[in-house]
């Protein structure tokens, strides 16, 4: 699967917090990640279910938007 999440993010502390958090997933199904600063966005690869990874970029305390189709994937 391929995830985009919109992550609202104002520095490289931001950007840094939601990269700690996913590289926790490794073990979980997230094969690999990238973390956007300039775009604003979070985009996520691998096994792991979707609200499984929104709700940990959530509890980095950041707002957190979605961008996908019925399915969960990157249109």
């Amino acid at each position: 699967h391929t995830y985009q999440y919109e992550v609202k993010m104002t520095c490289s502390g931001c950007s840094g917090a939601v990269s700690r958090a996913l590289a926790k997933l490794k073990e979980q199904g997230v094969e690999s990640y990238d973390v956007n600063l300039e775009k604003q966005q979070v985009t996520v690869h691998g096994t792991a279910e979707y609200d499984f990874v929104l709700e940990k970029i959530k509890k980095t305390g950041k707002d957190v938007s979605v961008d996908r189709d019925e399915n969960g994937c990157v249109g």
